[in-house]
């Protein structure tokens, strides 16, 4: 992600979401661009034994090892082969560089706040807590994820001994 474009969404007012968008299982979800260091199109990902069933395992990158997490394991759906579409969205969480396995990146966007809510209260494989809010786009939904919270601290630490 470019540091002109960093800047940029931290000046943008606070009425002002800007986000980037990707699919998981004919959903759409949003996280804040802050949070993306780069996106990348699939690597070949080296396995690790013993690691938990949600981590595909580690890929170099440019000098790197970060784990790579699979978000459709994470949240309790059917893994799916990686086709074309697949992107690696890269974040760092807790002062750690992790990468998120989407189905596809959509585009990043600014969206006024005025047309978010907080999440219904769910049931199911995806954790309330992990959901900061819904967006109502003129033509769909958007649900805004808290990367921070789809994996804790904790697992963090867990997935970096791992790698």
């Amino acid at each position: 992600m470019a540091a002109e474009e960093k800047k940029e969404a931290r000046n943008t007012g606070s009425d002002v979401l800007q986000l980037v968008s990707f699919m998981i299982g004919g959903e759409e979800f949003g996280v804040d661009i802050l949070q993306v260091q780069e996106i990348n199109r699939m690597l070949d990902v080296t396995r690790v034994p013993n690691a938990p069933t949600y981590v595909d395992g580690v890929v170099n990158l440019r000098g790197r090892v970060i784990p790579i997490i699979d978000l459709r394991m994470r949240f309790g759906m059917d893994r799916k082969e990686h086709d074309k579409d697949t992107r690696i969205v890269v974040v760092e969480l807790h002062n750690k560089v992790v990468g998120f396995v989407v189905d596809a990146v959509r585009e990043v966007l600014r969206i006024p706040r005025n047309v978010t809510e907080p999440p219904p209260a769910l049931t199911g494989s995806l954790r309330d807590d992990y959901i900061t809010a819904v967006g109502k786009l003129e033509d769909r939904l958007l649900i805004l994820l808290d990367l921070a919270k789809v994996i804790s601290d904790r697992e963090v630490q867990t997935v970096k001994a791992v790698a």
